[in-house]
Parts: structure tokens; C-alpha cells; sequence
């Protein structure tokens, strides 16, 4: 009997054990690889014409993207690179290959983290900075970045020193035309999520240093600063998001910049299937210039510049989906500032697909002599439809209703009819997910 006893135990024991080392040794290595395939077709009718030519504003022409991502991670550490290549469909030279991102990083227990290479700084709602998606080529840093995440406390720091070469010119530092628009950025970010209420309030605090003056002549570096914050309250049906940024400094041409932008946008969601939203931007502008004679615009020079930047975001975003400001730039560069009141509605009738109904007031937000506010009236239509999980398709209609304002100011149709649209595919396969 007692040497049945102990055969029934080995037994169990040799059939328990398996299970029991299993759990204690879960794989802690794992690969990851992902394909992107994304290509959109656009028809611009108005908008963006050739600058020796205002008449010569239509065109229509496919965006091709591929990008493959490769990740490594095992506890404490993090390895991603990801490669890219973008164009123009028949583009001469075929596009361009970059490596998008290529970044390395370093975890603990308690919270602590260190970050070093090519990576997406995206933050808060991405106004100041984001991944800028929509552009085929999208914006990636090369910095190094440090912080803390824990206990609904977020505190992170980052520093980029951008260089065309180990040695552009003996004994130089002058940085230009480089991957980068700065030549050196500090950045501290800090976030709080309330335990007891949906809130979540951000700071930020960037220190951009500018390229200014020539080689070997003057060359220096021209600081400006980036001061704000951005919550975001979320109870029950409702979300409130708010923004207030301040700019500060001297841009590279040796002017002082005092400029500043404010932005506030609540949704409602009644039921699952309808969203109702409306918000309101405001980014501050210059007043002075000259009109010589008509259809022309002669600068001022300006002892302060009060037009604000919205510098590394994802401009897409906002201010229409036809990107007339923050994307492409005013007549001469002149900027008056921005004023963009929206509303609209998402319905999703049926899971995996949405339909997006939006207006937009767009206005100037300096008072101009002999200009009134108004530059045109935005109405947009977007749809998508994930019809697998790794297959989305997508379209919009834009149609802005301009006015003289947005013919003088942005040279854009001389009629005011400005209609876009554009039709996109895009396919995310991941083709390697392994564990051991």
C-alpha cells in the first residue's frame, strides 16, 4: 500500500512540475516585425499654386509609403528600428530610403528610464510635437531622453546637437540644411493624472537653439523658448481638452519673438455610434505690412514678431484638413496668425466604420489695415473602413468657400473655389511575432 502511495505522488509530481517550471520561466525574449504599406491618391483643385504662376493650381498625383519596423524587447530593455522609404508614384530618382527610427532603451523597476537614438517625440495632443503622420516622410528626433513614469506622475527630459558632419569647416560647429531644422533642442515635460477625477494636466518646456549668422562669420546660435500646458478632462460622455502655449526668444535673424496660441475643443458622445465635438484655435499673428500695389505684398521690418509656430507637431490635425496654414506658408512668409472655430459629428454605424462631418471658420488673427478677418468657410467629409485587421481604407472631401482675403493672403484661387480630395490604402501585416 505505502509503495502505491509513493507511485501515485511521483507521478502527480513528475506530471506538476512541467507546469510549474513552465510558469516560472515565461519567455522573456521577444521579436516583433511589422510591415506598413500605406499609398494615397489627392486631387487639388485650388490651394497651392506655383509661385511664379497663380493660375497653375490644380494637380493630382499618389503618395507611396513603406515602412519596416523591427523590435526586440526582454525585461529592463527595448530595441526598435524601423525603415522607410517615400515618394512620389513615377517620381524621377524613385523616391527617398531613411532610416526612420532606430532607438534603444534602457528600463528599471522602479520607474527610472534612459532612451538614446532616431525616435518620435509625441506629447500631449501633439500640437508642439508630434509624429506629423499625414506627410509621407513624418518628423523623428535624433536625441537622447531620460525620465520617470510612475505613479500617475510622467516626468520626462530630452536633449538633441545636430551636426551635418564630423567636420563641416575646420574648427566650426555651423549646422545647416541637415535632417533637422535646430541645431540643438532641451525639453522638459511633465504629466499628472488625478487619481480621483478623469483629469490628466501636462507642462512643457522646450529651449530650441537656431543656426544663425554664416560660417566662419557670426556664427552663433539663436535661442528661442516654447512655455505651456494642456489638460484634458474625460467624465462619463463628455471630454474637455485645452491648450495654452507661450513663445519667447530671438528667431535667426536676430528678432525678438513674443507670440503665444490658446485652444479649447469638448466632445459629446450621446450613444456608441454618434460623437458630436466643436473647439476653437487661436494663434497669434503680426499686423504690420504694406500692400505697394495690388495683388502684391511688401513686409515691414518688425522690431518683434508676433506670429506663433507651432514648430514640430502634427499640423494635420488642425486648422483643416487641406493644410493651407502651418503646412505651406503665407504670401512672403508673412504671417498674420490664425483663427479656426470648428464643429462636427463621427458616426460609426456599423463596426469598423466611421464617417466624419466637420466645419471650419478660418480667420486671421491680426487686425490688418484695409484686410478684413475672414479668409474662408472649410466643410470637410471623412470615411474609413478597417474591412481586416491589418486592412483599412480611407477617403475625404474637403470644399472651402474663400474669400478675397485667402486669394491675397495665400494666393489661392481667384475664384474661391478650393476643393480637395484623396483616397488612401493602407496595409499593416505583422509578419514575425516570437517568444522564447
Amino acid at each position: 500500500m505505502y509503495a502505491v502511495a509513493l507511485a501515485s505522488v511521483g507521478l502527480a509530481a513528475l506530471t506538476i512540475s512541467p507546469a510549474i517550471i513552465a510558469q516560472e520561466k515565461a519567455p522573456e525574449n521577444h521579436l516583433i516585425a511589422d510591415i506598413q504599406m500605406f499609398n494615397r491618391g489627392e486631387n487639388r483643385d485650388g490651394g497651392l499654386p506655383d509661385a511664379e504662376d497663380v493660375n497653375s493650381d490644380r494637380a493630382a498625383f499618389i503618395f507611396g509609403r513603406a515602412r519596416m519596423s523591427i523590435a526586440y524587447q526582454r525585461p529592463g530593455l527595448e530595441v526598435r528600428t524601423s525603415f522607410q522609404h517615400q515618394g512620389i508614384w513615377g517620381q524621377a530618382g524613385k523616391g527617398s530610403f531613411s532610416i526612420h527610427e532606430a532607438w534603444a532603451k534602457l528600463n528599471t523597476r522602479s520607474g527610472l528610464f534612459l532612451q538614446v537614438g532616431r525616435m518620435v517625440l509625441a506629447y500631449d495632443d501633439e500640437r508642439i510635437l508630434g509624429p506629423n503622420d499625414w506627410s509621407m516622410a513624418g518628423i523623428t528626433h535624433d536625441v537622447l531622453k531620460g525620465g520617470y513614469e510612475g505613479h500617475g506622475h510622467k516626468v520626462h527630459t530630452i536633449w538633441a546637437y545636430n551636426q551635418n558632419a564630423e567636420n563641416t569647416i575646420t574648427g566650426s560647429t555651423y549646422y545647416a540644411d541637415g535632417a533637422l531644422p535646430y541645431k540643438t533642442m532641451q525639453m522638459l515635460w511633465y504629466h499628472y493624472d488625478l487619481p480621483v477625477a478623469p483629469l490628466g494636466v501636462s507642462l512643457l518646456g522646450l529651449n530650441i537653439g537656431m543656426q544663425a549668422g554664416f560660417p566662419g562669420e557670426d556664427e552663433h546660435v539663436a535661442w528661442q523658448q516654447v512655455v505651456g500646458g494642456y489638460f484634458k478632462f474625460h467624465p462619463d460622455r463628455w471630454s474637455v481638452e485645452g491648450s495654452y502655449y507661450k513663445q519667447m526668444g530671438i528667431n535667426e535673424n536676430n528678432v525678438r519673438l513674443d507670440a503665444w496660441m490658446a485652444s479649447f475643443k469638448a466632445k459629446f458622445t450621446p450613444a456608441p455610434v454618434w460623437t458630436f465635438y466643436a473647439g476653437y484655435d487661436f494663434l497669434s499673428g503680426d499686423e504690420t505690412f504694406a500692400v505697394p500695389k495690388p495683388g502684391s505684398i511688401g513686409l515691414t521690418h518688425h522690431e518683434v514678431l508676433r506670429g506663433f509656430n507651432p514648430i514640430y507637431g502634427s499640423h494635420h490635425k488642425f486648422y483643416g484638413a487641406m493644410d493651407f496654414f502651418y503646412v505651406s506658408t503665407y504670401v512672403n512668409g508673412f504671417t498674420p496668425g490664425l483663427q479656426n472655430a470648428f464643429a462636427g459629428t463621427t458616426i460609426k454605424p456599423i463596426p469598423n466604420l466611421s464617417a466624419d462631418f466637420s466645419y471650419h471658420y478660418l480667420a486671421i488673427a491680426a487686425k490688418l489695415q484695409n484686410i478684413g478677418p475672414t479668409l474662408g468657410h472649410e466643410f470637410e467629409m471623412e470615411a474609413s473602413w478597417q474591412f481586416t485587421k491589418y486592412a483599412s481604407v480611407s477617403c475625404g472631401v474637403s470644399y472651402m468657400f474663400g474669400t478675397e482675403n485667402m486669394q491675397r493672403l495665400k494666393r489661392a484661387s481667384q475664384d474661391g473655389r478650393l476643393f480637395w480630395s484623396w483616397l488612401s490604402l493602407a496595409l499593416t501585416p505583422r509578419i514575425l511575432n516570437h517568444s522564447w
